[in-house]
């Protein structure tokens, strides 16, 4: 049977981990596809916090180097700013980001405590209930819609070739290597495939006898109305990720996640669920000057996690040309190392700037 398209390395999935692994591999020549069952970015990848503050991980620090650099890298946008704040509304709070700013120390990072008034100067809608805030000189955030268009745009101007609403339904292989990936629109041939479809990438890996355990979370986002800016840097805390956008929205998440089942490749119902009231009330919380700012607009995504939280990035045996890249939750703000590290294990067999060991 004629293949839609053949390509040297063939992504599964066109959220930022496939697009970001994708566009490493197209500027250093390679001639890649990636196929995404709906629209680039659609889960998770554009419905998250925008969150780039994971120096704990192995890919931390390659993280904070490249931030500052993808809109220049991909030239195109991602409105990337730099640095964070956390609001303390508690001492137990204070306790567990003087841990999280302890990871950050540890790498190499600077933080420091903000008191109340210091900490009203920053941010002026946090109210008399905040006890501090902890700032730190590392991390920060971006548009999760308008970096996938940035690697997305980026992929394709270095020749990639992206194929939206094709669901992969098999992969075929001859001896240990697989040779095609079977969408429902019809067949591609590969010389090395990466599965990187997040919620779908067990579904995947198990046509080929690898196992990844993975369960998956409905996650949602509440956008507010605008309000005036604020400081540039991202601001969370209460158990709320997320940011301000450059119009002035206030757009948060945060648990508890609803876990459910990821049965077939279609794509999630997306209807908001009562969570939205619980955002709404820890945001009033965490920001009472903007608590009678309506809420315009809310969206879910789903997430996958492993049993242990940890991401898997890793270079199967057998078959020889399959790499798996889950990220577990955290895959947007570790998006660019991450690419990076996928497509030299695709080049060199190895990752050359972390032990991914962890």
């Amino acid at each position: 049977m004629a293949h839609i398209d053949d390509a040297s390395v063939v992504i599964v999935g066109g959220g930022v981990t496939g697009l970001s692994s994708g566009w490493w591999l197209a500027r250093s020549g390679v001639d890649v596809i990636v196929i995404e069952k709906g629209v680039v970015g659609w889960e998770a990848s554009g419905r998250n916090g925008g969150g780039a503050t994971h120096v704990y991980s192995p890919f931390g620090m390659e993280e904070q180097r490249l931030w500052p650099q993808m809109d220049d890298l991909l030239g195109y946008p991602t409105e990337y700013q730099p640095n964070l704040i956390m609001v303390l509304l508690s001492e137990q709070q204070r306790a567990n980001f003087a841990r999280f700013a302890e990871f950050g120390k540890e790498s190499g990072f600077t933080s420091e405590f903000l008191d109340p008034k210091q900490l009203k100067e920053l941010v002026p809608i946090v109210g008399d209930n905040a006890i501090g805030g902890v700032l730190t000189h590392y991390g920060g955030h971006a548009n999760p819609q308008r970096t996938v268009q940035a690697y997305a745009w980026a992929f394709q101007d270095h020749g990639g070739r992206i194929y939206q609403h094709h669901t992969v339904t098999d992969l075929k292989m001859e001896g240990d290597r697989i040779t095609e990936v079977v969408t429902d629109q019809g067949t591609f041939g590969a010389d090395f495939v990466i599965d990187a479809a997040g919620p779908q990438t067990g579904f995947i890996a198990e046509k080929v006898g690898v196992d990844v355990p993975l369960a998956h979370g409905r996650v949602e986002i509440i956008v507010t109305a605008p309000i005036p800016r604020m400081w540039r840097g991202g601001i969370g805390g209460n158990g709320l990720y997320g940011r301000q956008t450059k119009r002035g929205n206030l757009a948060y998440g945060g648990g508890p996640h609803e876990w459910i089942d990821v049965t077939d490749m279609g794509t999630p119902e997306k209807q908001t669920t009562p969570l939205i009231r619980n955002l709404s009330r820890r945001l009033a919380e965490l920001f009472p000057g903007a608590a009678d700012v309506p809420v315009i607009r809310s969206w879910g995504g789903v997430v996958e996690q492993t049993p242990d939280g940890s991401p898997v990035v890793e270079r199967m045996d057998s078959p020889n040309n399959f790499i798996v890249a889950t990220m577990s939750s955290v895959g947007f703000g570790l998006s660019p190392a991450v690419g990076k590290a996928v497509s030299e294990l695709v080049l060199h067999g190895e990752c050359t700037f972390t032990d991914l060991s962890p």
